[in-house]
This record gives structure tokens, sequence and C-alpha cells, in this order.
């Protein structure tokens, strides 16, 4: 059996969109280090339809170092109901009975979610997050699309690593507490 880790840059509110507009100042060789262990350990890429377009408009046209290799190279699952197409290579939408597809996946492979806080939102309602991985950098937007669920239902998870990344990044890495 696989396992589903979600991965994300957020800033201490909890904002994950847009991270290339407000992780530079935090970002460092030890980031990218701690990005390619994490990248190395998945199978599969499993990506909300947002995140897939910028990583889609973005990642073919890169290679020459591990990370565009890899997203490149592997297998990537989009989540969509309103794609028609996905042209990126080894890009595959799940459109229907999600929860299910994705369970189906987690037990074949390790998937990594990359982002996508929408999708990583309805993976944790349908308990399907075995560990997160998150990026903290040291600021405060104040308003951004959000990583984690604002609706009220608890999730109660226990810190398995964290390290300060050279740059001011904590890399703080989770997993759902035992019920």
């Amino acid at each position: 059996m696989g396992k589903l880790t979600v991965t994300a840059f957020s800033t201490l509110d909890n904002v994950a969109e847009e991270p290339q507009l407000w992780s530079g100042p935090f970002f460092s060789d030890a980031t990218v280090a701690f990005n390619e262990q994490v990248l190395a350990g998945a199978d599969s890429m499993l990506l909300g339809r947002v995140t897939y377009e910028g990583f889609a408009a973005s990642w073919p046209s890169r290679s020459g170092d591990f990370t565009a290799d890899t997203f490149n190279a592997m297998p990537k699952y989009v989540v969509s109901t309103t794609l028609d197409h996905a042209d990126w290579n080894n890009s595959t939408i799940i459109a229907d009975d999600i929860p299910g597809q994705v369970r189906e996946l987690r037990e074949r492979e390790n998937v990594l979610v990359w982002g996508s806080p929408t999708l990583t939102k309805t993976l944790m309602e349908e308990n399907l997050v075995d560990e997160y991985v998150l990026l903290l950098s040291p600021i405060v937007l104040g308003r951004g699309k959000k990583m984690l669920p604002e609706d009220g239902t608890r999730h109660t998870l226990h810190i398995v690593e964290l390290e300060l990344l050279e740059g001011g990044m904590l890399a703080l890495r989770m997993a759902p507490a035992a019920a």
C-alpha cells in the first residue's frame, strides 16, 4: 500500500496562493533539497485543476534538474470536472468518484499532492491524507486562498519532524493523529 502526501508552501496565516509572490525571501538551497527529498518518495502527482494548469504552463519547458525532470516524467493525475484534456505528458483527468479513484491510486503507489488547496480540503474531509509537508514562511499576508480548511471542522495532527531551513522557512511534517 502506498501513501498520500500533501506538500505546500504556506504563510503563517495558512495562505498557499501564489507562493512565487511571497516565498522568495525565505527560499534557499535547503528548500530545494528538502523539496527534492519529498519528491523522490513519490510515484505520481495528484493536482487540482488550478495548480495543474499553472504547472503545465511552466514545467514542460524546463529540464536538466531533478525537480523538472521528475515532474515531467512522472504520472500526473488532475482532479477536474471542467477540463476537457490534459496535455502535459503522462497526465490523466479524474472527473468522477474522486474519493474512490484517489483511494485506488493511493493503494497502488505513493501519491504526492503539490499545493492544490481546494483538492487538499476534499482529501482531508475524506481522511485520505497520510502526511502533510508544509514549508512555512515567516510572513502573514492577511488574505489569500487558504491551504487548510477554515470551516470549523477539527483535524488533529501530530508533528513527525520539523526543521528550520536556511533562509527562514520551517519545514514541518505532520500526520493525522490516531483516532
